[in-house]
């Protein structure tokens, strides 16, 4: 499936969240069943346009920008946080009046889904969520081993940094191809024309820059404790799918004893594929994500 072959959309549209407007896309028979697809950081929705049509055959398929991302709204003061995006996701599901649907998210995106299913457990089917866990607990207990001062110092300097920082403009869509390349060397030529083309504003001197908002900073000073999220994480009681890959900067849930905190998931490891395992391994995860839908219906 090449860019000029993909198939679109079959709307664009918008709905209102704590005053701001954010952007969906939305595929598939609007009668069948609900499914989101939820992004993750410095992304935006058309990163699931390979996904997203496979899906339609079955569901009705939302994807929707997150906040300071896409062609959805900024905030004024750059402040990105995980419940900011999670009160979105909730705003989203009842403009739609969303019936237990399935949920995928990747990366921010499943840590917001995550959160969003063990909050209201009751209206979930099932959950996927790639790479969705964030840090592991050896890497918080790395950054916690730094002083609190110390830590917030940080924090005060990238947030009045990025205040000040202006979107980076390219010449063209091919300096901006190259940029995306040299950040994600393991994308085929096809997965790096389509994301760096849908994920491209273009100016009116026919520059480009990144549809992401430049002041946005993933990770806050202050979040839920571990303890407030893994008791989140026992909330969720429908059926859990964990998928990583093998070459991510991520690690392995069951190893690291995060998994064990969820009712009902498992866990599957991706060879040969890093972060963005769902574009890296994107047949092996559609089969293993059919096997889990068809599976979930009555093992969960």
């Amino acid at each position: 499936m090449t860019a000029s072959t993909m198939p679109q959309p079959r709307a664009l549209k918008t709905f209102r969240s704590q005053r701001l407007t954010l952007s969906y896309a939305e595929w598939g028979d609007p009668e069948a069943p609900l499914l989101f697809l939820v992004h993750g950081g410095r992304d935006q929705k058309r990163s699931w346009d390979w996904i997203a049509p496979r899906l339609a055959k079955r569901y009705r398929v939302i994807a929707h920008d997150l906040r300071g991302h896409g062609w959805s709204d900024r905030v004024s003061d750059g402040a990105y946080t995980v419940m900011d995006n999670v009160l979105d996701f909730a705003a989203l599901m009842d403009e739609l009046e969303a019936d237990k649907p399935v949920i995928i998210g990747h990366s921010l995106g499943g840590n917001i889904t995550i959160r969003y299913c063990g909050l209201f457990p009751d209206r979930v089917e099932r959950l996927v969520a790639i790479e969705g866990l964030g840090r592991s607990p050896t890497q918080i207990a790395e950054r916690e081993r730094r002083p609190l001062e110390a830590r917030l110092q940080e924090w005060v300097g990238q947030r009045r940094r990025a205040t000040h920082r202006a979107a980076r403009v390219m010449k063209d869509v091919a300096e901006a191809m190259e940029r995306m390349r040299a950040a994600h060397p393991q994308l085929s030529e096809e997965h790096l024309a389509h994301l760096t083309g849908t994920g491209v504003r273009h100016n009116p001197d026919g520059t480009v820059s990144w549809l992401y908002d430049p002041a946005f900073v993933p990770m806050p000073p202050f979040d839920l404790t571990d303890a407030e999220i893994h008791r989140i994480w026992g909330c969720i009681t429908c059926p859990v799918w964990h998928v990583y890959g093998e070459k991510s900067w991520a690690t392995d849930p069951r190893e690291d004893g995060r998994a064990a905190h969820f009712r009902n998931a498992q866990v599957t490891m991706v060879e040969d594929a890093g972060h963005w395992l769902h574009h890296d391994r994107l047949e092996v995860f559609m089969g293993g994500l059919e096997n889990f839908l068809n599976t979930s219906l009555t093992a969960g």
